[in-house]
């Protein structure tokens, strides 16, 4: 059985039915078990990609490049202009590399990263996890499969952006160091925990970032030492094949505490979620700290009237609308506390970053949250315990942005995908506000915005809010595309990805560069000589 996947930046297609009918479905799974359909090709292609049927258990994948008509003829040799100069990335499944170090869905991932360079898509991201690279003994490095992906991507002529995660994932089931999970046993209180004892085991809390718990070193060391073995062993690459590196700030990657890591299920919306500063490393900061302020007695734990996990926020004290305790002297307190213990751990890892890669022609960035759950209410109760202290009387992204700015370093912000009008009305989000606010700050501190997406294919008209965002974001020059995998490759997902990759690319001509009667009479004999 053969399928094939075609899309094109020649000519606009302007109909569903010469888009595709069906394409198959390229499965991800440790067994490459597929679920192909038979498919028709869309017209005018530039890209094919073929599957084909191998045995009941997996099946053999081919990517080409198939024939086009020449390019039309350009009077004067003029140029067009695509949209603002965004280079596109797509990431590698998180568990493109396995906890046993080795490629996970080799044939599928091959076959899919030439498939994006036929396509026209600039670069890949590729999420490195510390507890596969150092995963047995501190120290102790293997970047095995990293490097064997990293030259294929080289060959392929692609770009890499690097994410190094310092967290751990259920998603990928790549968990921390197991050296550092050991520690953890007998000093849980290096994790998170939030009012009720549990305890988030997949981030280390911000309160240790430069305590040495981790066998006599702080966590910054240790993560200065991941890096500067990462450098030194990618050294062939860098600054050729890998363009950018992102360093991981905090639970899935993200500047943030983890205070949702218990999923609200009430009404398909969430709580405010949950402080996250009851560990004894937390707890015994925000004892000095509000001993130096001059009330002992604020220091003993977090805000008593705060709501649970599942909870709506107006209903308690803390976050209330009008004369909620987040507006008193004592919510200034603790929440200025708080959201300086997140800028400070930041600031630490992106200095080190920068600190690391300043010899090496690459980019530096970390990921900020786009928190937008409550954002139209007065005290944006999502934010705040997420550990940003934005409220409708304070503006809390300006500090954020300002560390950024103060290491030289980009923004990575997602959520372009999301628009106002399709979030629950109980939730009063509005992620469309958050992102000009953030974007905002941004400008005025000249710190650069890479763009990316929410989720693969479940987002309704999502490729068009990305075009907008991108059109309209003056500040984003990346935008990575989140993630491949089955989604990714479905018949549902990725002929929409590809007529989206070839309407970012469309040239946008000026008034005086349409074209003549004779380019219009070329294109029409191509299309005549295609269909033939």
């Amino acid at each position: 059985m053969e399928v094939s996947v075609m899309g094109s930046s020649q000519v606009n297609l302007g109909r569903n039915d010469l888009v595709c009918r069906e394409v198959g479905n390229c499965s991800f799974t440790k067994s490459f078990n597929s679920n192909i359909s038979s498919s028709s090709s869309l017209k005018s292609s530039k890209l094919c990609i073929k599957l084909r049927s191998k045995s009941l258990n997996g099946f053999s994948l081919k990517a080409s490049a198939c024939s086009q008509p020449e390019p039309l003829i350009s009077k004067n040799n003029r140029k067009t202009k695509t949209t603002d100069g965004v280079k596109l990335f797509v990431g590698l499944p998180l568990d493109a590399v396995s906890s046993t170090n080795t490629i996970n869905h080799a044939r599928a991932i091959a076959v899919g990263l030439k498939a994006l360079k036929l396509l026209g898509v600039d670069g890949i991201e590729l999420p490195v996890w510390w507890g596969v690279v150092e995963k047995e003994t501190r120290g102790k490095y293997d970047w095995t499969g990293y490097l064997a992906l990293t030259e294929i991507i080289q060959k392929l002529g692609l770009k890499l952006h690097v994410s190094l995660c310092f967290h751990a994932s259920e998603e990928a089931k790549i968990q921390l160091p197991e050296w550092v999970s050991q520690i953890g046993e007998s000093d849980p209180s290096i994790f998170f925990k939030d009012q009720s004892g549990q305890h988030y085991k997949d981030s280390l809390s911000f309160a240790v970032t430069d305590v040495p718990v981790l066998d006599g070193k702080t966590p910054v060391q240790v993560y200065k030492e991941f890096c500067e073995s990462f450098k030194t062993a990618f050294s062939p690459f860098m600054g050729s094949t890998i363009t950018g590196v992102s360093v991981g700030l905090g639970p899935e990657g993200e500047l943030r505490y983890p205070s949702h890591h218990n999923p609200s299920k009430m009404n398909n919306y969430q709580g405010a979620g949950e402080f996250q500063c009851y560990d004894k490393y937390m707890l015994s900061s925000l004892k000095q700290y509000a001993e130096s302020n001059g009330n002992p007695l604020w220091g003993l734990g977090g805000p008593h009237d705060a709501p649970g996990y599942d909870q709506p926020p107006m209903t308690s004290t803390f976050f209330k609308e009008n004369e909620g305790s987040w507006e008193t002297t004592y919510g200034n307190f603790f929440l200025s506390w708080y959201s300086e213990q997140l800028i400070s751990h930041g600031s630490r890892l992106l200095s080190l970053a920068s600190e690391t890669f300043h010899d090496v022609p690459i980019s530096i960035c970390g990921k900020v949250p786009l928190v937008h759950s409550w954002y139209k209410t007065r005290s944006h109760p999502s934010e705040l315990t997420a550990g940003f202290y934005n409220t409708a009387n304070r503006d809390g992204y300006v500090e954020v942005v300002e560390m950024f700015a103060k290491h030289s370093c980009q923004i990575i912000l997602p959520g372009m995908d999301l628009s106002d009008n399709l979030q629950p009305n109980k939730s009063l989000s509005s992620p469309e506000l958050l992102v000009a606010q953030i974007t905002s700050s941004c400008r005025k501190q000249g710190v650069e915005i890479l763009g990316q997406n929410s989720m693969v294919a479940n987002t309704p008209n999502g490729f068009e809010q990305i075009k907008k965002k991108l059109s309209s974001e003056k500040e984003m020059s990346l935008f990575t595309y989140q993630r491949m995998g089955a989604d990714f490759f479905s018949p549902e997902h990725f002929p929409a990805f590809t007529q989206f990759v070839r309407n970012l690319n469309q040239p946008e001509l000026d008034s005086d560069d349409q074209p003549t009667k004779q380019e219009e009479r070329v294109a029409s004999n191509h299309l005549q000589m295609q269909a033939a």
